[in-house]
């Protein structure tokens, strides 16, 4: 259970995030008992759809982008795969096959403990994650569709 301590600053947090996304003059909606936004983007290719939640007990701003489609049964070993192929050489951030149900995930954190969090943050969170699923969530599901193998998809990070 989060202190007194942690819960005002993850409130001043949650207010950063929020005086963040209000600077991009986007629409998001809000859940200020659970201290979450989530918004929706439209990419090149395929919309995307964020969720940032601000966790009191654990100090982090918890950023996931979670794909819109999921990877059929006999191509999660590949998706797999390919969100490890695609996250090693980032700098922040991953993605995440859930093998149980082929759903992808774009996760990226960074804690506040002890911590001063200025918009520039948020900004750099939202943008760094919005490149990487734009850049690999059209890519993900063409590997799913068969259009693209993971050799191809593997030798297209080289």
């Amino acid at each position: 259970m989060a202190d007194e301590m942690n819960i005002k600053l993850a409130n001043q947090v949650y207010s950063t995030l929020c005086s963040a996304l209000d600077a991009r003059k986007w629409n998001y909606n809000k859940d200020e008992d659970d201290l979450t936004v989530s918004f929706g983007v439209r990419g090149d290719d395929i919309s995307m759809f964020f969720i940032i939640i601000v966790d009191a007990e654990r100090q982090l701003i918890r950023l996931l982008s979670p794909m819109p489609y999921k990877m059929s049964e006999d191509n999660r070993m590949e998706g797999a795969i390919a969100t490890c192929v695609a996250s090693f050489g980032m700098v922040d951030g991953h993605f995440y096959c859930d093998l149980s149900d082929g759903t992808i995930v774009f996760k990226l954190t960074a804690s506040f403990r002890e911590s001063i969090i200025g918009e520039g943050l948020v900004q750099y969170m939202i943008s760094c994650a919005m490149a990487m699923v734009e850049k690999y969530n059209d890519k993900f599901f063409a590997l799913d569709k068969g259009n693209i193998s993971i050799t191809d998809f593997i030798n297209d990070k080289k």
